[in-house]
C-alpha cells in the first residue's frame, strides 16, 4: 500500500463512516511494496470505566453476607470496534470497497450486575 498523505483527521471531521482520509492510500506498482508502515492506521481510544461496590453484613460470629454491584462500562460510552483497514484494489487500482475506513461494531454497553454471597 502507497501512502500519499496524511490520512489522521481532526477528531472534529472523524464519523462512524470515515474514521481516517480513505483518499490517501493507493496501491502499490507491480513488483513493489509500498511505503505504508504498519502503525499508519491507529483506532480510537478506550473510554471506559468500570465500578464496583461492595457491603459486607455480619449476621453472627461465622456468617458474613456480603452485597456486590458491579458495573461494566458504567457511563455507558459507546466504544466503535471493527475499523475496516483494508484497501482492497481491482487490476486498474481502482478501490473497491466502500467499507474502507469505517466501523462495523460497537462494543457491549453498561452491564450491571449484582450479586449476594455467603461467607462462613
Amino acid at each position: 500500500m502507497v501512502v500519499t498523505c496524511d490520512p489522521v483527521r481532526p477528531k472534529s471531521e472523524r464519523t462512524f463512516s470515515r474514521n481516517f482520509g480513505t483518499g490517501c492510500f493507493a496501491m502499490p506498482a507491480v513488483g513493489t511494496i509500498g511505503n505504508a508502515a504498519k502503525t499508519v492506521i491507529r483506532g480510537p481510544g478506550v473510554n471506559n470505566f468500570d465500578i464496583s461496590l461492595v457491603k459486607n453484613f455480619p449476621v453472627r460470629e461465622p456468617l458474613q453476607l456480603q452485597f456486590r454491584c458491579e458495573m461494566y462500562n458504567a457511563l455507558n460510552h459507546t466504544q466503535f470496534s471493527d475499523l475496516d483497514t483494508t484497501a482492497r484494489f481491482d487490476a486498474q487500482a481502482r478501490r473497491l470497497n466502500a467499507n474502507f475506513g469505517s466501523f462495523s461494531a460497537a462494543a457491549a454497553p453498561r452491564y450491571i450486575e449484582f450479586a449476594l454471597r455467603a461467607r462462613f
